[in-house]
C-alpha cells in the first residue's frame, strides 16, 4: 500500500527543530521525508496538518494474558489497544497459559498476533520451564521460534546457581535477559512500600532491599560472566544508583521503568483503591524523584507501560487481596508527554525513551523516522485533551487510577509496517 502523510509535524531528533514535511510510504517503508517524489502516487493520504509525526512506539513490557487467561483479556483486544497507543511494535512477557517456555507457544502466539494485525509482537520466552526458577528452558528453540529475549518475570528462582546458568546459556545465545529484580522471599505477602504509610494503614509493607538485593547479586553475576542484562520496572532510588555504577564501569547493563512509577507514590494508598496496587509497589517520594532523574540523566533508557488487564472481579476484593497490575498501555504516551509538560524533560527525550530507547534494548531495528526505514509511524496531537473512561480505552481492562481524569496528547493515527492499523474516530 503507498500512502502519503501530507503536512506533518516531524521532529529533527538532533536539533530538537519541528519542520512540516509530507511522509511518502511504500511497501511497508518510508520511501521519502520532505517533499514527495514527482511520480509517487499515494493510494490514501492523510492530511496531517497540526500532527506531531514521531516513530511508532516500542514498549518493553506487556502482559497480554493470551493464552490461557482470555477471560482477562486477549491479543486481539491488547494489541488494537497498543495500536490506538501509538504502539508499533510491543514484547509479550511468558507468563502465559501455558508458560511460553516452548516453541508451539511462542508460534501460537505470533499466528494470533499476526491474524490481529494490530502492531508487531515480540515474544519474550521463559528463562526456566514453566518459570518455575529450578530448570533452564531450551533457549536456543525460543530463539530459532522467534523469541527476541528470556525472563523469569517476578517468579523466583530456586537457587543462584539456576540463574547463573541461564545467564550463561542467554549469553552463549546472544539473547538479551530481562530481569526483574525482585525477592520474593524479602517481599513475603507484602503489598506497599514498606514506610510510614503501608504502617499507618496497616499494610504489609515490601522494603526497597526486595529489589536493592536481587539487583545487586544480578549486577555481580553478570559482572562475572560478561553478560548483557536489561533491569525492568525500577522502582527507588538505590537501584538508580547501582545501575548507573555498573554501567560507569562498562557492564552490558540497561533499564526501564513503568510510566506509573514516575508519577504515583505510597501516598495514593491512602484511599484504599485497588487500581494503586502494583508489583514492585509505589514507593516515596524520593525514589520518584530519582527515577525522574534517571529518564532525565539517561541512566533509564527506556519508559514502558508495564501493562496488565484484569477482569473486573481482580480489583474487587480489599486491597491486599486484590491482584496488582494497571491497564496502562494507553496512558503511555500521554503520562510521558506530562512528564514534557512539567519539565522534567524535553520532548526529544521523551520520544526517545518511548522508541529509539527501548528499540536498542533490543537491538531491533526499528525507533527511528528514516528514509528507507520501517514505516511505523504514530501521529499525535500534542494539543488535544481526552479523558480516560470504559468508552475511551480499546482495552479489554479498565483497572486504571486515570479513570476520569483528563489527558494532554492523543494519538490519531498508527501507521504500522506502512499499513494503517489505527484511525481514531473511526
Amino acid at each position: 500500500m503507498s500512502i502519503l502523510i501530507r503536512n506533518a509535524q516531524v521532529l529533527d531528533a538532533k536539533t530538537a527543530d519541528i519542520k512540516s514535511a509530507d511522509i511518502a510510504i511504500y511497501q511497508g517503508a518510508i520511501t521519502a521525508i520532505g517533499d514527495t517524489p514527482s511520480d509517487f502516487q499515494p493510494q490514501r493520504v492523510i492530511e496531517a496538518n497540526g500532527l506531531l509525526a514521531i516513530p511508532g512506539l516500542v514498549d518493553l513490557g506487556v502482559y497480554l494474558r493470551d493464552p490461557g487467561f482470555e477471560y482477562k483479556a486477549t491479543i486481539y483486544s491488547e494489541t488494537k489497544a497498543a495500536a490506538a497507543a501509538g504502539v508499533t511494535t510491543l514484547c509479550c512477557m511468558p507468563d502465559t497459559q501455558p508458560v511460553t517456555d516452548l516453541p508451539t507457544t511462542v508460534e501460537l502466539v505470533q499466528r494470533r498476533a499476526h491474524e490481529a494485525s494490530f502492531c508487531k509482537v515480540l515474544t519474550i520466552g521463559a528463562l526456566t520451564r514453566g518459570l518455575q526458577g529450578k530448570e533452564l528452558s531450551d533457549m536456543a528453540a525460543l530463539k530459532e521460534a522467534g523469541c527476541v529475549a528470556v525472563s523469569n518475570c517476578l517468579y523466583p528462582f530456586s537457587n543462584t546457581m539456576v540463574l547463573r546458568r541461564a545467564m550463561e546459556y542467554a549469553t552463549g545465545l546472544d539473547l538479551p535477559l530481562f530481569v526483574h529484580p525482585f525477592d520474593t522471599a524479602l517481599a513475603g505477602d507484602g503489598c506497599a512500600h514498606e514506610g510510614p504509610v503501608a504502617l499507618r494503614l496497616g499494610l504489609s509493607g515490601i522494603t526497597p532491599s526486595a529489589e536493592v538485593a536481587f539487583l545487586s547479586q544480578c549486577l555481580a553475576l553478570a559482572e562475572d560472566i560478561g553478560a548483557k542484562v536489561h533491569f525492568c520496572r525500577l522502582s527507588c532510588a538505590r537501584s538508580v544508583e547501582l545501575i548507573a555504577e555498573a554501567q560507569a564501569r562498562g557492564l552490558l547493563i540497561t533499564a526501564d521503568v513503568s510510566a506509573h512509577q514516575l508519577f504515583l507514590t505510597e501516598r495514593m494508598l491512602e484511599s484504599f483503591d485497588p487500581n494503586y496496587h502494583v508489583l514492585p509497589p509505589l514507593r516515596s517520594e524520593d525514589d520518584r524523584a530519582t527515577l525522574r532523574a534517571a529518564v532525565k540523566n539517561n541512566t533509564v533508557t527506556a519508559i514502558c507501560s508495564d501493562h496488565q488487564p484484569h477482569d473486573i472481579n481482580a480489583k474487587l476484593a480489599p486491597f491486599p487481596a486484590t491482584e496488582p497490575g494497571i491497564s496502562s498501555i494507553e496512558t503511555l504516551l500521554p503520562l510521558t508527554l506530562r512528564l514534557v509538560e512539567e519539565g522534567v524533560i524535553n520532548l526529544s527525550q521523551a520520544i526517545y525513551l518511548l522508541t529509539e530507547g527501548p528499540a536498542t534494548v533490543l537491538g531491533w531495528g526499528c525507533g527511528k523516522l528514516t528514509e528507507g526505514g520501517v514505516a511505523d509511524i504514530c501521529l499525535v496531537d500534542l494539543n488535544e485533551v481526552w479523558t480516560v473512561s470504559a468508552q475511551t480505552l480499546c482495552s479489554s481492562g479498565t483497572n486504571t487510577p486515570w479513570l476520569e481524569e483528563q489527558f494532554k496528547g492523543r494519538v490519531r493515527y498508527t501507521v504500522c509496517n506502512g499499513q494503517i492499523s489505527y484511525e481514531a474516530n473511526k
